[in-house]
């Protein structure tokens, strides 16, 4: 019979050890949600995929020959690292999926330079941008003004530069696309993309080797394969802008990669498995066309994500909603990431704790807290009121949808924010007061780097939720189907999660199973995906620990 402690309140059985019990019913049960949850997952995700490839369409051969090609080599792979080298199990997942990442992230450039800026509006931007840069580091070696101070002359100087006064004075980049000759697209790029790339590979080899040469060999190596692009690029069928982009986007971390762990040693067989994957994927190929397998008839494919939207189903396609959807995002970045990070690092550095002042502060951060909860409707409400009835804006423009869905994740940005600075050991602030240090610079150089990957992980994740926001889009006017992607932030635009509502309400049965599936199943990616990197963030910034 068991009895109480009535000291401790710890519970006894009759031989005087402690009970167990409640302990392993309590594991038992989150383990049970947990794999609960994984398979409700599971099953949505395979419920999507089936309709979206439609298995049932191939021949029996054709499975036949992907499963002896790609999965048996992959399977028996994995389970050789899980039982002998899980160190080289992490390299191959990695190298697998660096890749993959990799090449979503070039799709993201790529429409970014086609359709959101030109090379040579890029060329002006950062050649604007260094110009500024170099002013503000000449007035700090000339004068030590207050912080006050460089505020107002880096404010100054990026208007002078980037923004200019319209109708009194023009700024630099507005001067250097006035001008009557420019370099050709391609050395736009190569000179202030690729270069800069290539730069940075350098001293990140030289660095990590510590050899000069080695950084200026891989340093240039990256600038060459990007140059000889522009004139084998077309030649090969590729564009020059693709193979720049595929080049820098794609084949420089993946090579880094690489050379980490050859140079590190550890783990070096596991880069047979994206090895073995692609060769069997190239035999595969080869088999079925030679023997004339039918594969799958497939929903989601290279002409579903370059089309535009159209009646008939198997035309349809979600390209301009994803350029929309892109565009949004980088408003959304720009106006959530900078204005939350300050109101975090305000709250938790500077505000004051006690006094009336503190009360204020307390309420403000118990408001923040319960805004992360207000449903997305009533964001897409505000937005509506703020942007386009006060602001005078045009509904659904890409600024207007981005600056809504940024009040949504707002909240979010700033008490993951806040999480990141508090968890900074207030021993390293101490520290950097004892050498001297003011406050601005504790932050700068202490707080900040210490903090910033909890931040970009906590603004990824919010992020990942504002890029599958519909209801704000709603309420906001976003086009159901655009067939012309925006060309500028005061374009009309529809969204991905917007255009699949829009799927969703059509009547013909192809467009319900077939596109919407596909459709749901590019989104899940790209939230995947973006949930990924945040995941790797923290695990990193957790080792570092």
């Amino acid at each position: 019979m068991a009895t109480t402690d009535e000291s401790t309140g710890a519970w006894f059985g009759a031989d005087g050890q402690v009970s167990q019990l409640r302990g392993l019913l309590f594991k038992a049960g989150c383990l049970g949600a947990t794999l609960l949850t994984l398979f409700l997952v599971f099953v949505f995700l395979v419920y999507v995929a089936v309709d979206a490839i439609e298995p049932g369409t191939a021949d029996p051969a054709w499975w036949a020959t992907v499963v002896a090609t790609v999965v048996v080599p992959a399977v028996a792979l994995s389970i050789y690292y899980y039982r002998f080298d899980p160190r080289a199990g992490e390299v191959a997942y990695t190298a697998l999926g660096l890749p993959v990442a990799a090449t979503l992230l070039a799709g993201g450039v790529g429409i970014v330079f086609r359709h959101i800026i030109t090379p040579h509006e890029w060329l002006a931007l950062v050649v604007a941008a260094i110009v500024a840069y170099g002013a503000l580091e000449l007035h700090d070696r000339a004068r030590e003004g207050g912080a006050f101070e460089r505020t107002a002359v880096a404010a100054v100087v990026l208007v002078l530069t980037i923004v200019g006064i319209p109708g009194l004075v023009p700024s630099l980049r507005g001067m250097i696309l006035s001008l009557p000759v420019l370099p050709i697209a391609a050395l736009s790029l190569l000179g202030t993309f690729v270069a800069p790339i290539g730069l940075a590979v350098g001293w990140y080899v030289r660095r990590a080797r510590e050899s000069e040469r080695a950084g200026l060999i891989a340093g240039g190596a990256t600038v060459a394969a990007a140059t000889l692009g522009v004139v084998a690029g077309p030649v090969a069928g590729v564009s020059w802008t693709t193979w720049l982009i595929l080049t820098t986007v794609v084949g420089v971390p993946v090579g880094l990669y690489v050379e980490r762990v050859l140079s590190g040693g550890e783990g070096v067989s596991g880069l047979a498995l994206p090895v073995a994957f692609a060769a069997g994927a190239v035999v595969c190929a080869v088999v079925v066309e030679t023997a004339g397998f039918t594969g799958p008839n497939v929903w989601l494919d290279w002409e579903f994500l370059t089309s535009a939207h159209n009646r008939t189903p198997r035309e349809a396609g979600i390209y301009p909603a994803l350029v929309g959807s892109v565009m949004m995002i980088i408003v959304v970045a720009l106006a959530a990431f900078p204005v939350g990070v300050g109101a975090a690092i305000y709250l938790e550095e500077y505000a004051p704790k006690d006094g009336l002042i503190g009360s204020v502060v307390e309420l403000i951060e118990i408001n923040i807290a319960n805004l992360a909860g207000v449903p997305s409707v009533v964001y897409g409400l505000l937005g509506l009121a703020l942007f386009v009835k006060a602001g005078g804006l045009r509904p659904g423009i890409v600024i207007v949808g981005g600056l809504t869905v940024s009040l949504l994740i707002l909240p979010i940005v700033i008490v993951s924010a806040q999480e990141a600075i508090r968890a900074v050991p207030d021993s390293q602030r101490q520290a950097a007061y004892g050498i001297g240090a003011t406050r601005w610079q504790t932050v700068r150089t202490v707080v900040l780097p210490r903090a910033m990957p909890g931040i970009l992980t906590g603004t990824i994740l919010a992020l990942g939720r504002a890029i599958g926001e519909t209801a704000p889009l709603l309420m906001v006017g976003v086009a159901a189907a655009v067939r012309i992607s925006p060309r500028s932030f005061f374009g009309l635009f529809s969204a991905m999660p917007r255009q699949l509502y829009s799927w969703a309400q059509l009547a013909k049965p192809d467009f319900y199973h077939g596109v919407l599936a596909a459709g749901v199943l590019a989104l899940l990616v790209v939230l995947l995906m973006m949930n990924g990197t945040a995941i790797l963030l923290r695990n990193k910034y957790q080792r570092r620990d």
